[in-house]
């Protein structure tokens, strides 16, 4: 009787053994739409504050969350485009300079450098141009990068959107998924979570508005053309970590360096030393702050977030890292509050 007891147990036990590796397998499968699903999850939990604010105000949700989603893109749009005429011709000027500034200073360089063969700028660009077109596979490998990039935005937009449409679809898909005496925890451990997320966007934003208010003194003191909309460009570039302040870094020398070379190393060494404080110093601070993450960890989740998933997982690297760290803290004190009944 023993043993056909022990025999139904295995057995049972290897069905369910059987079943999490398929479930396993699948995850893995699709990780990576899991992953976009992920983050399309948190841009709707940023936005459910206000959404839900002016749902109360009698706007109906759908109406609300379109008004939010078009006000947010609408802003990013102008930054855009109110910049985009400056830098164009800022480009044109930089286009027309450019050879005689590499036949008079950067070919002589070379030369003293031992490389020869760049007299001129036409040949300089030849050489570059017939090295790229060597290297078709990089410009593949680009190519379907940029646009894989630009479908899996679009798809995290869209799932944000859908999501935010709903009146908390997660709450219920929890209370749909989870056994009845495990509901109020999920639902207690979602809501410590989604006020993680809403902490993120806040320190984010606290942090991108130093850069922007420095960034404009430095540049005003600087005399640097259009100091406003570079500044406020380098604000919204500074949501994307790394590749934003990298590109408002360029613009913004560049904007200098056609004026004066010697002004652009100071406005760069300031732009950078702006950086410094605001990755190192402000952001981790913030995060402890509202987000309840160590500043060591908030770096080291950055790093991950970048090289898993690009500029998408370093965005929200910091917000997927509160939730995890809001789980793995529930899981460890209620696994202390287990040992310590069995003591």
């Amino acid at each position: 009787m023993n043993n056909h007891s022990l025999l139904d147990i295995s057995w049972g036990t290897i069905i369910k053994l059987a079943l999490a590796g398929f479930l396993i397998y699948v995850v893995f499968l699709v990780r990576e739409i899991l992953v976009l699903v992920l983050f399309g999850i948190i841009i709707s939990v940023l936005f459910d504050p206000v959404i839900e604010y002016l749902q109360k105000r009698r706007i109906p949700r759908v109406v609300s969350t379109l008004s939010i989603y078009l006000l947010i893109f609408g802003f990013v749009s102008y930054v855009i485009f109110a910049s985009a005429p400056l830098f164009i011709g800022e480009i044109q000027r930089f286009a027309t300079l450019l050879p005689q500034y590499f036949e008079e200073h950067i070919s002589p360089s070379l030369q003293g450098l031992g490389v020869t063969g760049f007299d001129d700028f036409e040949s300089f660009v030849d050489a570059f141009s017939a090295r790229i077109a060597g290297d078709t596979s990089n410009v593949t490998k680009a190519f379907f990068s940029i646009f894989g990039g630009i479908f899996s935005t679009l798809f995290v937009i869209s799932v944000s959107i859908f999501l935010s449409m709903e009146d908390r679809p997660i709450d219920r898909a929890i209370k749909v998924l989870f056994p009845r005496r495990y509901e109020a925890i999920a639902l207690e451990l979602w809501g410590r979570s989604r006020r993680k997320v809403s902490g993120w966007f806040l320190s984010r934003l606290i942090s991108s508005t130093f850069v922007f208010v420095a960034t404009y003194l430095t540049l005003f003191l600087f005399d640097v053309p259009y100091p406003l909309t570079l500044a406020l460009l380098a604000g919204v570039m500074n949501f994307v970590p790394v590749i934003g302040p990298l590109i408002a870094g360029v613009l913004v020398a560049l904007m200098t360096a056609l004026d004066s070379p010697l002004r652009a190393v100071f406005v760069i060494l300031a732009f950078t030393l702006i950086q410094q404080i605001e990755e190192n110093a402000i952001m981790p601070l913030l995060s402890k702050k509202f987000i309840g993450l160590p500043p060591s960890l908030v770096l080291i989740s950055l790093a991950l977030g970048a090289q898993f998933w690009g500029i998408m997982g370093a965005i929200l690297a910091i917000p997927l890292a509160g939730i995890l760290f809001e789980f793995l803290r529930d899981f460890l004190k209620k696994k202390k509050e287990q040992q310590a009944i069995v003591l």
